[in-house]
């Protein structure tokens, strides 16, 4: 009985599926584009943004210079969003404040381009031009409307992708310093400090430093130790007026010593 059951619904499920994507081609082989543009309404209204846009496609060049034509580039926009395409949805919004610039979507829509492409960030391990992309996108939005709502918003965006950028260039560098390429780890955590120098890795960025120079000193040629283990000692200075009670004591007051040992020879 139960069996029979779950075949009756499977099978009312396809039937309602095949009527519905029959109702559907019909409205896309329409020439009726009021109808069609009231379907693609319905459409988006009920979440199914692949259909309405595929609507909104068809009367986008009919509907073009009427007073239509911004609710659909609205929309449009926004249907992919919905889906989560960001990179598509950044353009269309972008688009929508360069084709009606004096709407009062305007503002919500270039915030919006700048959003999307926030959102098309990837995780700090892969290539991070979206995230300068991104940055560029938000920091041109609070430029154009430096009283907008939306600016403080924009500034905790901008934040939190410098901080994947400084999380990316660390753990670069701390490879660097694994592979014992201890020269490319110095320069690597040197620009982290110098290109954030605000970053919440200093001191941790500073103790590699410390580590990058004193191995590299202890791998180089006599004649280039001693300016080497200086350039250590010379930073263990500024890191332990900074952080007095730094966890990473011991091991740069080791490393101080020693280097002191060699410089002195």
């Amino acid at each position: 009985m139960f069996k029979n059951a779950y075949i009756y619904l499977v099978i009312s499920f396809i039937l309602l599926g095949l009527s519905s994507c029959s109702k559907y081609q019909k409205i896309q082989k329409s020439q009726d584009f009021g109808y069609k543009y009231e379907k693609a309404l319905e459409y988006y209204e009920k979440e199914d943004y692949y259909r309405a846009l595929s609507l909104f496609d068809q009367v986008i060049p009919f509907y073009r210079g009427t007073d239509e034509a911004e609710d659909i580039a609205y929309k449009y926009a926004y249907a992919y969003y919905n889906q989560k395409e960001f990179v598509m949805a950044s353009y269309y919004f972008d688009r929508f404040v360069k084709t009606f610039p004096r709407s009062e979507k305007a503002e919500e829509c270039a915030y919006m381009s700048a959003f999307c492409k926030y959102k098309d960030s990837p995780e700090f391990k892969l290539d991070q031009t979206s995230t300068y992309e991104a940055i560029s996108k938000l920091q041109l939005f609070i430029n154009a409307y430096p009283t907008s709502d939306s600016v403080e918003t924009c500034n905790q965006l901008i934040d939190e992708l410098r901080e994947k950028l400084q999380v990316k260039d660390m753990e670069i560098a701390k490879l660097f310093l694994k592979m014992e390429r201890y020269l490319a780890a110095v320069k690597s955590f040197e620009n982290l400090l110098t290109s954030y120098p605000d970053t919440k890795f200093r001191e941790d960025a500073m103790f590699y430093t410390i580590k990058s120079y004193y191995y590299y000193a202890a791998k180089s040629v006599k004649s280039k130790r001693k300016e080497r283990y200086q350039e250590a000692a010379d930073i263990y200075n500024n890191f332990i007026a900074l952080y007095p009670e730094s966890k990473y004591n011991k091991e740069v007051k080791f490393m101080y010593d020693r280097a002191m040992k060699e410089i002195n020879r």
